[in-house]
């Protein structure tokens, strides 16, 4: 298993990847982006990277794919930095596990790896926020060294959701 960037090699395991989502929320935000032209995607991850192009709000950041035989196995998103915005309520981390393997410990796996793309960015410390209604995630963070550091209310939504938000050394 490894931590890659993301390549046009893996292009079928995306696609099913995406499918497996269904209706799913899919997180972190670069699974929301048009996938079709899968050259076109792979260059607006790129885009990204670099911090060129980006919407208003938005801060560089970088994609990974965490695969195994060929296969996409998780999806994490590293912000290279925050901006008031994103220190609120978002962080460093987003990640997501496929579903078919969902329960086996793989996104801790993820997130020590994204965890160590952070450190060898010079993050010193890495920002990583969850719902509280998400126990697993909270419990995830906490495994690899997360430390709550506050709660906020996030009243974007009809129902006012509380973040969690953990703060590790990488």
């Amino acid at each position: 298993m490894k931590l890659i960037a993301p390549d046009m090699h893996y292009q079928q395991s995306y696609h099913q990847y995406i499918q497996e989502l269904g209706d799913e929320e899919r997180y972190p935000f670069p699974l929301d982006f048009d996938y079709q032209d899968f050259p076109a995607y792979l260059a607006r991850l790129t885009e990204f990277e670099q911090g060129v192009n980006l919407p208003p709000g938005y801060v560089p950041s970088s994609t990974y794919w965490l695969v195994e035989n060929d296969e996409l196995i998780g999806v994490s998103s590293l912000r290279h930095s925050l901006n008031d915005i994103i220190r609120h309520a978002g962080g460093h981390i987003g990640l997501s596990i496929r579903p078919s393997h969902r329960g086996k410990g793989l996104s801790k796996t993820l997130l020590q790896l994204t965890i160590g793309k952070a450190k060898a960015m010079g993050i010193k410390t890495v920002h990583i926020h969850c719902y509280r209604h998400n126990t697993a995630s909270a419990r995830m963070i906490m495994a690899c060294g997360g430390v709550l550091e506050s709660e906020v209310i996030l009243d974007q939504s009809p129902e006012p959701e509380i973040i969690q938000r953990y703060l590790l050394s990488p």
